[in-house]
């Protein structure tokens, strides 16, 4: 079933848990099965725990398994946010990250509409970062070149950037700037560090005598 259950919210959640220990990786491609990318709940699992407390338990649990993702659309493919029909709102993150990633005029004509989102207006509007193939082993090729393109380098200074874009999307900028000076610290003289000083890096085709 292509929906979210309790125990798929329950294995994504475990899975998450244990790429966070993935300390050699830098991203992970997730891809829909089928037509479709989790469409929406499953109404039995969703009957089964409709109250406030156990709908804020599950709305905690996927606001914290849900904060790694970009995306990446095929032709044909829509994004559609449904929520008023089922008299709710957004409640894994949905409306907070919306606003901060189209800004508030476009998350909220997105959710009072519940309009048809293609490839082409959410990229264009910040919601997807790039439109692929629509063959799908074509897509998932472009999906790993595009990836691979975007975590170049060691790991180690690929999830410390994630973790300071993270935390300044986030968290309050105080507590953003906190974290921001603790992975800097961990990356300061480390290994990619130290070794691009030995070679007299600053990037790329820059004249280092500057």
């Amino acid at each position: 079933m292509n929906a979210f259950t309790g125990t798929m919210m329950g294995e994504l959640k475990d899975r998450v848990d244990e790429l966070e220990q993935w300390t050699d990786g830098k991203g992970l491609i997730v891809q829909g099965a089928a037509s479709t990318f989790c469409s929406g709940s499953d109404l039995n699992a969703v009957r089964a725990i409709s109250n406030p407390q156990d709908g804020m338990k599950m709305c905690m649990l996927m606001q914290n398994t849900l904060t790694r993702l970009l995306r990446l659309m095929a032709p044909g493919s829509e994004i559609r946010f449904v929520h008023k029909h089922m008299g709710l709102v957004p409640g894994w993150g949905g409306a907070a990250r919306l606003v901060r990633i189209v800004g508030s005029k476009n998350a909220l004509q997105l959710l009072s509409t519940a309009r048809r989102v293609d490839p082409d207006y959410a990229v264009s509007i910040g919601l997807a970062e790039e439109i692929l193939a629509s063959d799908v082993s074509r897509s998932l090729d472009q999906a790993q070149k595009w990836l691979s393109d975007h975590t170049k380098g060691p790991s180690s200074v690929i999830r410390a950037l994630k973790k300071v874009v993270i935390s300044g999307r986030e968290l309050p900028l105080d507590e953003a700037l906190r974290i921001e000076k603790q992975v800097f610290g961990t990356v300061w003289g480390g290994p990619a560090n130290l070794e691009a000083l030995a070679q007299g890096l600053k990037h790329k085709g820059h004249n280092t005598d500057d």
